[in-house]
């Protein structure tokens, strides 16, 4: 029998989700798209929520529900994942774009990222994923950090692309360097399995990105000035990479009702990229 990763507090002791049941609606969560706040435990390799304050908690973080078309199988648990928002010392952030060969998410661009061993504390775990992604290694007395959010996942997203066959909560945690971006990037060096290409976005364009939610009609709402592109860096296949410019109506895109592989920034990333600009004040 697995160890559980996620637990909800709802009674006297923490107790295992199962893999198709909703963690936001165990946790009483409204009709309303949220995100909702719930009270949550950071400890090692696992995660303790609950929608009241209880003495091992932590934190108070909004968490953002499944999509209500979502329906999972029964026998499993929900997994843990972290992914990691680094801001450099000019407030930019780091987002990847995952490969095209990965089984899960392909061509999206998010935050480094990914599971938390059972043994691991989850900033160990964000730090560990972010080295194997990017290759950054953020010196402990050079870096704070802070518990975003958390994000209720599945995949495949919609049922229209089949069957989902996963079930994560996300905990998105903002690591603060004291290096630029300029000094962040002369270190990275991103592992072709998982990462073909890397940005970072200022706080103006994190907010168009963030503002485009899945079926609505925002562009009325985006700041006439946005710039038509990002520039970005794209790996080559000899091992080498080359500068690049992203056009904007690319992180604008929104999930597709069909199973393609449209290049675009994942809605938890969207989310998290709304939880930043929330903390950075804007």
């Amino acid at each position: 029998m697995a160890v559980p990763r996620v637990l909800l507090l709802l009674s006297v002791r923490p107790e295992p989700v199962s893999f198709a049941q909703s963690v936001c609606g165990l946790l009483g969560a409204g009709p309303n798209p949220g995100p909702w706040p719930t009270h949550c435990s950071l400890k090692r390799g696992q995660l303790i929520l609950s929608d009241r304050p209880f003495p091992e908690a932590s934190a108070r973080l909004p968490i953002q529900p499944l999509a209500p078309e979502a329906t999972l199988p029964t026998n499993r648990g929900v997994d843990l994942g972290v992914a990691v928002l680094v801001q450099s010392s000019d407030q930019t952030v780091l987002l990847t774009r995952r490969t095209r060969t990965l089984r899960v998410s392909p061509n999206l661009w998010v935050p480094p990222g990914g599971h938390v061993e059972l043994d691991e504390e989850l900033l160990d775990g964000a730090l560990r994923e972010l080295w194997e992604e990017s290759g950054l290694q953020l010196p402990k007395d050079q870096f704070s950090w802070v518990p975003l959010g958390l994000w209720e996942s599945a995949y495949p997203p919609r049922l229209s692309w089949g069957f989902p066959k996963y079930h994560h909560i996300v905990l998105y945690l903002l690591v603060i360097s004291q290096e630029s971006q300029q000094q962040l990037q002369a270190q990275i060096q991103p592992n072709p399995g998982e990462v073909n290409a890397l940005m970072w976005l200022g706080p103006d364009v994190a907010a168009a990105v963030a503002a485009t939610e899945n079926g609505t009609e925002t562009a009325a709402l985006l700041p006439q000035d946005l710039p038509p592109s990002v520039p970005a860096i794209e790996l080559e296949e000899d091992g080498g990479a080359r500068p690049v410019v992203l056009p904007m109506s690319t992180l604008l895109q929104t999930t597709p009702t069909t199973a393609e592989d449209i290049e675009r920034v994942s809605t938890g990333t969207k989310f998290a990229l709304r939880l930043w600009l929330q903390h950075l004040g804007r």
